[in-house]
């Protein structure tokens, strides 16, 4: 033992990641559980590459500032309304400069191979390490453990993934343009969403000191 007192934080929830004909990225996280309680944050590379994060109170923004890379944080009411559809689902997602409705699609195949991991392996550190390289090899850019800001751990344990299939919105009152692929990579931190836009359910475990 080395001594040294380590937190261990989880976050239970969804991301998705998209990007659009303007060129600006955009990494929604909504957590149902997590000890910031519920919440839904934004992350947001432009056109120019300035990274933003968009969080509903200072907790958040301190948290999420600490883990990840950005050149500016708003603090902003961060809205997610979802709605059933006839071909899967609806986001409308109000923060800040940003407004835009997502339409989510069909599970995808890597959905397919993650949906039948049981939730207490799918969540455990030791399968994000050896998904590693598959999530390498599989999504150029994902990684699933690496190292984020303040010297803290991060593992993620993705348990399914629907496809994003539209896009539509403004972001400080210029339109979005189209749905388009997350490219290039925003740089949040060690490892990007999928260049294919989608929604993932995901365990994140961020290890402290």
């Amino acid at each position: 033992m080395d001594g040294v007192t380590r937190t261990i934080d989880r976050f239970d929830g969804r991301i998705l990641g998209a990007g659009t004909g303007s060129g600006l990225r955009l990494v929604v996280g909504d957590w149902h559980r997590s000890p910031l309680g519920g919440f839904t944050d934004v992350m947001v590379a432009t056109a120019d590459g300035r990274r933003l994060l968009l969080a509903p109170d200072d907790a958040v923004a301190d948290y999420v500032s600490r883990t990840y890379t950005f050149d500016e944080v708003v603090r902003c009411p961060v809205g997610l309304t979802e709605t059933p559809t006839k071909g899967g689902r609806s986001w409308v997602v109000e923060a800040g400069p940003l407004s835009v409705r997502i339409e989510i699609g069909a599970r995808t195949a890597t959905g397919w191979l993650l949906a039948p991991i049981p939730g207490p392996l799918a969540r455990s550190r030791a399968l994000a390490t050896l998904a590693d390289p598959v999530a390498r090899r599989v999504h150029p850019g994902v990684r699933t453990r690496g190292t984020a800001g303040q010297g803290r751990r991060e593992y993620y344990g993705a348990r399914d993934q629907h496809a994003v299939t539209r896009l539509a919105g403004t972001w400080d009152g210029a339109d979005l343009g189209a749905l388009a692929d997350v490219r290039p990579a925003p740089d949040f931190g060690f490892s990007s969403t999928p260049a294919r836009p989608s929604l993932t359910r995901v365990t994140t475990t961020v290890v402290r000191g």
